[in-house]
């Protein structure tokens, strides 16, 4: 009777067209994506930054490096943040293994509304990233947080702190900094800080075997950049991790 539940609920999930969730089985990848929604960026970049996404799990060489791991899927979360009490869970854990998966995944990604519009606090991100990995991840060979935005760290605990607790928890860090090139001036030093965001990145949140930075200086290419990482992030540990630098 059990195995029998499962399978009607799988035609049901199926039917519907969403993607199943993560259950106890192996991935080769745990990725949460922990994006930013902080004040400054405006609703025309957030649209951008949330058609990047989408346009990445489109892309069919995105597709091609999930089904050529060991186990063939990967597991996605995605989150989003601005201060230090606004974090939100908007998509749990889900196994995606094929395009119709990514498809799902997708259209419930762009049906999510924009969840706050605050300050910047990517501490919070990665410790609530943290959580979803200790909650309900399925078992994978890797454990990864994808943090993408256009700012420092200006609220919540210090940065550094909670990358360095992820990465004693053996999570890699990596980063996507979005370069704001003409910004205003009450964000300025938030924006561009002393040595540049990507430094700034190096050098507080990202961190753990293979992890990377890539740079974008345009929401328009957000969707390339992406497209990118999420190869490199799916491949790594099957190959060694490749320069990347996004123009």
């Amino acid at each position: 009777m059990r195995w029998i539940a499962i399978f009607c609920a799988s035609v049901v999930w199926l039917g519907l067209g969403v993607p199943l969730p993560a259950q106890a089985e192996d991935v080769d990848v745990a990725l949460v994506m922990v994006s930013d929604v902080s004040r400054s960026i405006d609703d025309s970049e957030y649209k951008l930054e949330k058609d990047g996404y989408a346009n990445a799990f489109a892309n069919p060489q995105v597709i091609s490096a999930i089904r050529g791991g060991p186990n063939g899927q990967i597991a996605v979360a995605y989150l989003e943040f601005a201060g230090n009490l606004e974090v939100h869970t908007v998509i749990d854990w889900t196994v995606i293994k094929d395009q119709g998966g990514a498809d799902a995944f997708i259209r419930r990604l762009r049906a999510a509304p924009r969840s706050f519009s605050g300050r910047t606090s990517i501490s919070a991100g990665i410790d609530r990233a943290l959580e979803l990995f200790a909650e309900s991840a399925p078992t994978a060979s890797r454990r990864v947080i994808d943090v993408c935005g256009d700012g420092t760290n200006n609220a919540g605990r210090d940065v550094s702190l909670a990358r360095d607790d992820a990465l004693k928890a053996g999570v890699t860090i990596n980063g996507l900094a979005i370069i704001n090139d003409h910004p205003v001036s009450w964000t300025y030093a938030h924006v561009q800080p002393p040595g540049g965001l990507p430094n700034y990145y190096r050098e507080n949140v990202t961190g753990g075997p293979g992890s990377f930075v890539l740079e974008v200086h345009d929401f328009h290419t957000f969707g390339e950049a992406m497209t990118r990482k999420l190869i490199q992030e799916i491949a790594s540990g099957r190959k060694a991790a490749e320069t990347v630098m996004a123009r």
